[in-house]
């Protein structure tokens, strides 16, 4: 398989003193995207090299928009949601522009396949059940009172009552709490809405039957950890390692803890936690402006499906009609 491009080489008609300052610039340049979208975007990307090797297509950069209008084609016919089809349009289009070079999305048979491929397939996203207050309190009484139990209840308990994307949970310093007489104050160095890493800092609220501060100290003082990540992998033997779990390592622990309690695993992921807390707190009468202060939506608009999914049936029009 072809390597993944690359910056274009700079031009030979350039400064040669340029040469270092101009490789930094290419870096910095990469740094726009968040790391997960960039892992995201070579995976795509990689893909769509793989599909015109496989068809005798020289060229994957820079491609035709005949050859991306096809590769769409062949993606929906395999299953693939349009949702899916619209990220690796973009790594394609991330990938020649970071190269210089013509951006084949932009062409009209590229927009017109994907539009065609909406309409017929629809776009409805595939959209995972939220972890609720009470499944999050079953987990913790259903989880084992060992180290990866104590680590797996400290994780949801956080992840659910700071309404955190799992990127950002895994991504958390010990450092970056410091317990206070009502709870936590939790700082947020960089997320999916702040790519230029201005932080901040939310509250989580200690609880009564299920306490995120509790389970943290419990599972920081049974791990012997006092610094760097927060949650981290842990042997089969029972050693934890100094590394980060991984985004996709919340997912599964969420899944694991839902299916012990009876729940179907796969309708659950890593942000039915932050799914959860939302649609709780709107349940439980929470202001949206409120709301915010935690998940830190920048739109209200994005928030207002959480609490119209939550609030479906109340009040309901046709109530008593009937």
């Amino acid at each position: 398989m072809a390597p993944l491009p690359t910056v274009r080489e700079p031009s030979p008609l350039l400064p040669g003193g340029l040469g270092p300052d101009l490789e930094t610039a290419i870096n910095y340049a990469k740094a726009e995207k968040a790391p997960g979208t960039r892992k995201a975007y070579e995976t795509d990307h990689r893909l769509f090299t793989a599909w015109c090797e496989a068809r005798g297509v020289s060229a994957a950069l820079p491609a035709s928009a005949e050859t991306v209008a096809a590769f769409l084609a062949a993606e929906a016919d395999s299953g693939k949601r349009p949702s899916t089809l619209g990220r690796r349009l973009a790594a394609i289009r991330y990938f020649h522009k970071l190269a210089g070079l013509p951006t084949p999305t932009d062409a009209e048979a590229v927009k017109a396949t994907l539009r065609g491929i909406r309409r017929t397939v629809g776009s409805d996203r595939v959209r995972k059940a939220p972890a609720l207050a009470e499944h999050i309190k079953a987990m913790v009484a259903a989880s084992p009172d060992s180290l990866r139990g104590r680590r797996d209840r400290a994780l949801i308990l956080l992840g659910f009552a700071g309404a955190f994307r799992r990127s950002e949970l895994v991504a958390l310093d010990v450092t970056d709490l410091e317990e206070v007489e009502l709870g936590l104050r939790v700082l947020i160095r960089r997320s999916k809405t702040d790519q230029e890493g201005m932080g901040s800092v939310i509250a989580v609220t200690r609880g009564t039957v299920a306490c995120p501060v509790k389970a943290l100290r419990e599972w920081l003082s049974a791990a012997g950890i006092e610094s760097g990540p927060l949650f981290r992998p842990i042997s089969k033997a029972g050693k934890v390692f100094q590394a980060r779990l991984t985004s996709r390592s919340v997912a599964n622990i969420v899944k694991q803890m839902a299916q012990r309690i009876g729940l179907d695993a796969g309708t659950f992921s890593g942000h039915s936690l932050r799914s959860g807390f939302l649609a709780s707190a709107a349940s439980n009468g929470a202001s949206i402006f409120k709301m915010m202060d935690v998940s830190r939506h920048s739109s209200i608009e994005t928030l207002r499906g959480y609490v119209r999914d939550s609030e479906m049936f109340k009040e309901h029009a046709g109530s008593g009609l009937l």
